[in-house]
C-alpha cells in the first residue's frame, strides 16, 4: 500500500457527480451548480471547517470550465508570488478567453499587502479568484477584495454523508475495494471525524494498517478510540480538536474558572495557533457572556487584540493570558446579548413597522408640514436629560427587550431605568 498517495487523495471527487455534501450549494438547482451549467464563474470565497471539500470544489469548477488553474498556498506564498502567478495568468490568455483560476487556500492567512496584490487582477477580470478560508471572511479579508467576491459557507458534513464516502471507498478505492470490511459499531468513527471528510478517511486508513493484508478489517468503537489513542495529535489548528479546544476555553471563562481557562489558552498556545484566533474569541466572550455586568473587559479585549498585532509570538501569550483570566473572574451577564436576540426575532416577526412621525428627520419643508418631528422632545431641555416619550413604532409601545440581570453593575442600571422610567423596568 505504500506505492499508492494516502486514502483521502485517492478519494478525491473529480466532479460534482462524485462530490458529498453541500447540496445547499452544489445540488440540483443551487447556486453553484448553475453557475457551473452556466459556463461562468465570479470569484468566490469559501468559507468552511476543514475536510468539508473547499479545495476539492475549486478543482472541480476548474476542471468542469477547462479554465487554466493557479494555485497559491498562504501559509507559504508572499507578495512576490502573488504577483507571479497574477502575470502567469496574464500571458495564458488569448484573446477574448475565460479568465484562469487562482486558488488561494487559507486566504485568511494572507496579510493586506498580500490581499491588496490580488485586487486589481480580480477587479480588472485577469484571474477569476477562488479563496478558501476556516475563519469568518468578514474579519479576515480586507473590505475591497471581500466586496469583489461571493461569499458561500460550506458545512460540515453530517453522518449520511460520511457513509455515503464509506460506500464509496468500497466500491471505488482501488486498494480497499478488494478487502473485506464489517462495519460493527460507527459511533466513535463519526465522532472523531467530526464531520471532516478528511479525518474519516484517515480514521479508515488508519484502522486499515492494523490488519493484515489477508485479514477481514472489522471497524468497532473500542478500536477506532484505541488506535486514535496510540496517535495523539497535540494540537490540531485545522481539525476538530481546533474547535473542541476554543469551546472549551470559552465555557471554562463563562464558567468562571481562571484555571481551566488558562490551561486550555497553554494548549493553543503550545499548538502553534494564530494568536489572533484567541483574540477575537476573547472580543466576542467579553461581550457575550461578561456584557453589561463589567463593560471595561470589552476595552481590555480590544486592547489587547490591538496589541499582539504589534507583539506576534512567544509574547502574546502573556497578553493573552491576562485578558483570559480578567474575563473568566469578571461578573457574568448575558443581557446584551439576549436583548439583541429577542429584538431580531421581532423585526423578523413584524416586519419593517414605520418610525413613529415625531422620530423622523425632516430637511424639508414638505416633511415639516407632513408633521415629521414634529411632537419629539429634545431629553437636554427637561430635567435629568430626560422626557418620556414613545420610541418604539406603535405597535410595539411599552415592549421591554432589554432585562438588567443580577450583578452590581446592571443593578445601577436598572435603578436609574427605574427612577426614569417608572414601571417600564
Amino acid at each position: 500500500m505504500s506505492s499508492y498517495p494516502p486514502l483521502a487523495e485517492r478519494m478525491r471527487p473529480k466532479s460534482l457527480s462524485d462530490y458529498i455534501g453541500q447540496k445547499h450549494l452544489v445540488g440540483e438547482g443551487a447556486v453553484l451548480r448553475k453557475m457551473l451549467e452556466s459556463g461562468k464563474i465570479s470569484s468566490i470565497l469559501l468559507w468552511g471547517p476543514p475536510g468539508v471539500g473547499k479545495t476539492t470544489l475549486a478543482k472541480i469548477i476548474a476542471h468542469q470550465l477547462e479554465r487554466p488553474f493557479y494555485v497559491l498556498s498562504a501559509v507559504s506564498s508572499g507578495v512576490k508570488d502573488v504577483r507571479e502567478a497574477i502575470e502567469k495568468a496574464r500571458n495564458s490568455r488569448f484573446f477574448n478567453s475565460a479568465s484562469p483560476i487562482l486558488f488561494i487556500d487559507e486566504i485568511h492567512r494572507f496579510s493586506k499587502s498580500q490581499q491588496d496584490s490580488l485586487l486589481g487582477a480580480v477587479e480588472e477580470g485577469v484571474v477569476t479568484l477562488i479563496g478558501a478560508t476556516t475563519e469568518n471572511p468578514s474579519f479576515e479579508v480586507i473590505s475591497p477584495l471581500l466586496s469583489r467576491c461571493q461569499v458561500y459557507v460550506l458545512k460540515s458534513l453530517e453522518n449520511a454523508d460520511l457513509m455515503d464516502l464509506y460506500h464509496l471507498i468500497l466500491k471505488n478505492d482501488v486498494v480497499l475495494k478488494n478487502r473485506t470490511f464489517f462495519l460493527k459499531e460507527e459511533d466513535a468513527l463519526m465522532r472523531f471525524a467530526g464531520g471532516d471528510a478528511r479525518k474519516f478517511l484517515n480514521i479508515i486508513e488508519l484502522v486499515t494498517n492494523s490488519h493484515d493484508d489477508a485479514e477481514e478489517i472489522v471497524i468497532t468503537n473500542e478500536k477506532v478510540t484505541e488506535l486514535l489513542q496510540q496517535n495523539p495529535a497535540q494540537y490540531d489548528k485545522n481539525g476538530e480538536m481546533h474547535y473542541d479546544i476554543i469551546s472549551a476555553f470559552i465555557k471554562s471563562i463563562r464558567g468562571s474558572d481562571p484555571d481551566a481557562a488558562v490551561y486550555w489558552l497553554a494548549r493553543m498556545v503550545e499548538g502553534g495557533e494564530d494568536p489572533k484566533f484567541i483574540a477575537r474569541r476573547l472580543l466576542i466572550s467579553a461581550a457575550e457572556d461578561i456584557g453589561l455586568a463589567n463593560p471595561n473587559a470589552l476595552l481590555l479585549a480590544t486592547n489587547a487584540f490591538e496589541a499582539i498585532k504589534m507583539v506576534g509570538w512567544p509574547e502574546s501569550r502573556i497578553i493573552l493570558s491576562e485578558v483570559t483570566i480578567y474575563l473568566a473572574t469578571c461578573p457574568k451577564s448575558n443581557s446584551a446579548y439576549m436583548a439583541i436576540n429577542q429584538a431580531q426575532a421581532l423585526v423578523r416577526e413584524t416586519g419593517n413597522l414605520p418610525v413613529p412621525l415625531h422620530l423622523r428627520n425632516a430637511p424639508t419643508q414638505l416633511m415639516k408640514e407632513l408633521d415629521y418631528g414634529k411632537a419629539y422632545k429634545y431629553s437636554h431641555d427637561f430635567p435629568n436629560n430626560f422626557a418620556e416619550q414613545e420610541f418604539l413604532p406603535e405597535k410595539l409601545s411599552k415592549k421591554q427587550l432589554w432585562t438588567p440581570q443580577n450583578n452590581p453593575q446592571e443593578a445601577k442600571l436598572r435603578e436609574r431605568m427605574e427612577f426614569l422610567w417608572k414601571k417600564k423596568y
